[in-house]
């Protein structure tokens, strides 16, 4: 990734590219740190798992902006990544919108992800969700647009109208939101696939196949975080079992690893330059 590029055109360019983008789903300045590890080209900050590692709640409207921008600021401080964010409903009305907008921008995000629902705001993928009128939501769209300094700052707009209304108003929202033609091969924007395992709404497919339908930016917002926990479950077992967790240590890190993932190694070096 070219370092004097701002990461919005960063993002802006992996998005026209012919190859589909996955963006893994982080959500601590951690998690954020081992996909840039991986190997990947951008983040995507879960709303979901950032209600459920930084908060302790569920995903039902509980996060703030102030939050999930905590979080999100340090994310971006550890990687080099471009970061998208999920915003939710941009906390409020069209005024609200624009100052999350303001705030997501100036804390160096790539892009942000709003949706129509009725704060407070449930997980897409959950049962419950109530949406606001089609011409609210055109003119939070508006209003997001115009707050942005940065023409190459992405807004990621998501209708939740196909699990409320069905799919017909899901696709004449879709349409009023972007400005555009009907899904995929209709829209004229960089489609965005969501993938939830384990019971989330949209079924699992293929990146190959995702890409034949036409989306260009796949993620997978929780699958760390979901990993994270079973993996805590199962050695906090072991423990409570055993007394120890000698049975389970193949499945750590080693103690050195779990140092250097955050880079302990360039600290120890700056310690050594700096000392009197």
């Amino acid at each position: 990734m070219d370092a004097l590029l701002r990461k919005t055109t960063v993002l802006r360019r992996l998005l026209k590219e012919e190859e589909v983008l996955l963006a893994p789903g982080c959500f601590n300045a951690l998690s954020a740190r081992l996909i840039e590890q991986s190997g990947f080209e951008a983040i995507y900050v879960s709303g979901a798992a950032v209600a459920g590692n930084f908060l302790g709640y569920p995903d039902i409207g509980l996060t703030t902006m102030n939050d999930v921008l905590e979080n999100a600021r340090n994310i971006v401080r550890v990687t080099g990544l471009p970061v998208i964010c999920d915003a939710d409903t941009g906390f409020g009305n069209a005024i609200n919108m624009m100052r999350t907008v303001r705030e997501f921008e100036s804390a160096g995000l790539a892009g942000m992800q709003i949706e129509d629902q009725v704060m407070p705001k449930k997980c897409g993928h959950t049962e419950g969700k109530l949406l606001i009128s089609k011409a609210e939501m055109v003119q939070k769209v508006k209003a997001a647009v115009d707050a942005r300094q940065d023409p190459d700052f992405v807004l990621v707009v998501r209708t939740d109208a196909i699990a409320v209304n069905g799919l017909d108003d899901a696709l004449d929202r879709a349409l009023s939101y972007q400005e555009m033609r009907r899904i995929c091969r209709t829209f004229k924007v960089p489609l965005l696939a969501n993938m939830v395992e384990g019971g989330g709404k949209t079924p699992i497919l293929p990146l190959r196949e995702l890409k034949e339908m036409g989306y260009k930016l796949v993620i997978y917002p929780v699958s760390a975080h979901m990993a994270a926990i079973k993996a805590m479950q199962e050695v906090l077992a072991v423990l409570k079992q055993d007394g120890t967790t000698a049975r389970c240590a193949s499945q750590m890190v080693p103690f050195q690893e779990m140092f250097e993932v955050v880079g302990r190694s360039k600290f120890v070096a700056l310690e050594r330059k700096y000392a009197s």
